[in-house]
């Protein structure tokens, strides 16, 4: 049986990428074969693809075809051995956590660790929009940060993929929260939770923001020294954009009361059963900017380039 996946044999723009076919996988010990239905794109898919950050091409390494995408949604396929929780025919989602990628594809081969039952309210489209972002966001805030009920969170770039999800997940635990984004995306923040609007463009964040025990740079343009002036006595600057000055200051700041950290996203299936507890509670929600076919993920990773994007970029995936 063949599939088709996304693959690219050098670092470069998206004309590097090519949707080739060839043999679906098996499902080893503790893995999934799944079916997928739709697949969703990051930043970090054309940061690696573009081999741009020289600490991510170490990472990613130099073997080529690499492949595309880290969120998934489908169906379960063929279990490997010692899988006992999961059914072939469950419908699932997830996030793939190796950095071999690989969910543009009609098939791929997961963990079961890194995956759980999909959130019957939620599409296959929908779904696939939420690991990654999801995930960080949830690990920024509660994990790094050390959120706690009634704490003033500002989101930073609170328009794209993991910015919606800061947002509703921030309100989830019981912040008040302030968004920043421009102007256009205004109304979409307040649908979604957002206590206080600022525009990026025409507010002065200094002056307008006031004081914040967590500041949650989703977009990577603001440093840790423009943040200081916001933070609390104790609050903690957090980006998910891995600079040079940033790890200087996370260990400068490891015994000091305002703190710089990183996050760095884990797939977990324990917190893909919470924010499924959300979505169903219609706490969380997906916000999709635009569904692409699998044909022309080319130009879904350059929507997400742009870094316009409001919300996630997502793949449909339809049969192999």
């Amino acid at each position: 049986m063949t599939m088709r996946s996304v693959q690219y044999d050098r670092y470069g723009g998206t004309e590097v990428l090519v949707l080739r076919s060839e043999e679906v996988p098996r499902p080893g010990r503790g893995q999934v074969l799944v079916r997928v239905r739709a697949a969703a794109l990051n930043p970090k898919d054309v940061i690696v693809r573009s081999g741009r950050l020289r600490i991510y091409r170490i990472i990613a390494g130099s073997r080529f075809p690499k492949r595309v995408g880290f969120d998934w949604s489908g169906e379960a396929l063929a279990l490997g051995a010692g899988v006992t929780d999961v059914r072939v025919g469950d419908a699932l989602y997830g996030m793939i956590d190796a950095w071999s990628a690989g969910a543009c594809a009609t098939h791929a081969v997961v963990e079961v660790g890194e995956l759980a039952p999909r959130p019957a309210s939620l599409s296959w489209e929908q779904a696939a929009a939420v690991p990654l972002a999801a995930m960080t966001a949830l690990q920024a805030l509660r994990d790094v940060a050390r959120l706690e009920r009634g704490q003033r969170v500002l989101v930073n770039g609170a328009s794209g993929g993991v910015g919606t999800f800061a947002v509703q997940i921030a309100k989830a635990l019981g912040a008040r929260v302030t968004a920043v984004t421009s102007a256009r995306n205004a109304a979409r923040m307040r649908e979604i939770g957002a206590d206080e609007v600022l525009d990026y463009a025409e507010d002065d964040l200094r002056a307008k923001a006031g004081q914040q025990e967590i500041f949650f740079d989703v977009f990577g343009n603001r440093s840790f020294p423009f943040a200081r002036a916001l933070l609390s006595a104790n609050g903690t600057y957090v980006s998910t954009v891995p600079k040079g000055h940033l790890l200087r200051d996370t260990v400068l700041t490891a015994l000091r009361g305002k703190r710089a950290r990183l996050v760095s996203v884990r797939s977990r299936a324990a917190d893909l059963v919470t924010l499924t507890g959300w979505i169903e509670q219609g706490l969380v929600s997906p916000v999709i900017d635009r569904v692409f076919p699998l044909e022309e993920v080319a130009a879904a990773e350059d929507q997400v380039a742009t870094r316009r994007a409001r919300g996630k970029v997502v793949i449909r995936i339809g049969d192999g």
